[in-house]
């Protein structure tokens, strides 16, 4: 059985915030808090103006990823992502799938363009993932996050035309 792309709903919160919680825990690769509460979720991954996703495979959800306006008004026709894989479930081909799903969705909606605005220098798989999708460096902020290991590293926005 492969993976299956569904829009998400609330009854998902559990499993989307297990994913949640194990991703951000590293402190590498997102700019939330490892410490972020869970009712806190909500606000990050279920917000009105935003649409979730849920990877499943055979019932299980191992990822998920949000869509939404990159900006308010009139920067709205370019979209903004977030993904989360569960790290048990790394190499299965989600993230892929999900950023397949996001494109045709985003193409759907109408949108023109995709961008990323916070990619960390040191998630050298996202790059290369991102990379393969046809997205690119356009800008790089020096310092731009606080890797939980390594200090203060560069970030990167990658874009993307639809």
């Amino acid at each position: 059985m492969g993976i299956h792309i569904r829009k998400a709903d609330f009854k998902d919160y559990d499993q989307i915030w297990e994913i949640f919680r194990e991703v951000i825990r590293s402190g590498d690769t997102y700019v939330f808090d490892p410490d972020t509460p869970e009712e806190e979720l909500e606000k990050h991954w279920f917000a009105p103006y935003m649409e979730t996703f849920v990877a499943e495979k055979e019932g299980e959800i191992l990822g998920t990823y949000v869509i939404k306006p990159n900006q308010i008004g009139l920067g709205s026709h370019i979209a903004n992502c977030s993904y989360m894989v569960h790290p048990d479930a790394h190499g299965q081909g989600i993230g892929k799938t999900l950023c397949e799903h996001s494109i045709d969705f985003a193409t759907g909606a109408g949108y023109k363009a995709m961008q990323f605005n916070i990619v960390v220098s040191t998630n050298k798989a996202a790059l290369k993932l991102w990379e393969k999708f046809g997205f690119r460096i356009i800008g790089t902020i020096p310092e731009g996050f606080k890797h939980r290991e390594l200090g203060y590293v560069d970030a990167h926005i990658l874009y993307r035309k639809l």
